[in-house]
């Protein structure tokens, strides 16, 4: 896969930031990488570019890329500890509504 088609599958989010005073936009599968600009899309097109040249220095150096998480595989499990008086509270709240304890998080989420 190039380069270019893999940075167009990954996850971007840009917001304002108050403080700085300037859109930031930041790549989920890159959490140190974020780029700024005075508009959303001037900061999106800086950090795409700064992903280039990330996958640029990672494949010359042999590393793998990080998977998009669009295109990941998830099984739909998800293992949950939580205090034991939540894990009864949670059991007697589905018993009342005579649903499962995966149903009654499932409703809440």
């Amino acid at each position: 896969m190039k380069i270019e088609d893999l940075v167009e599958k990954y996850t971007y989010r840009v917001e304002w930031s108050e403080e700085d005073k300037t859109h930031i936009a930041r790549c989920l599968e890159f959490p140190s990488l974020a780029a700024h600009g005075e508009k959303a899309k001037d900061a999106l097109v800086e950090l795409e570019s700064v992903v280039v040249e990330t996958l640029k220095w990672m494949k010359e150096d042999g590393e793998e890329f990080p998977e998009a998480i669009s295109t990941k595989k998830y099984k739909g499990n998800l293992t949950l500890r939580v205090p034991s008086d939540v894990h009864r509270k949670l059991a007697v709240e589905s018993a009342e509504q005579g649903v499962s304890i995966n149903q009654l998080i499932l409703s809440k989420l």
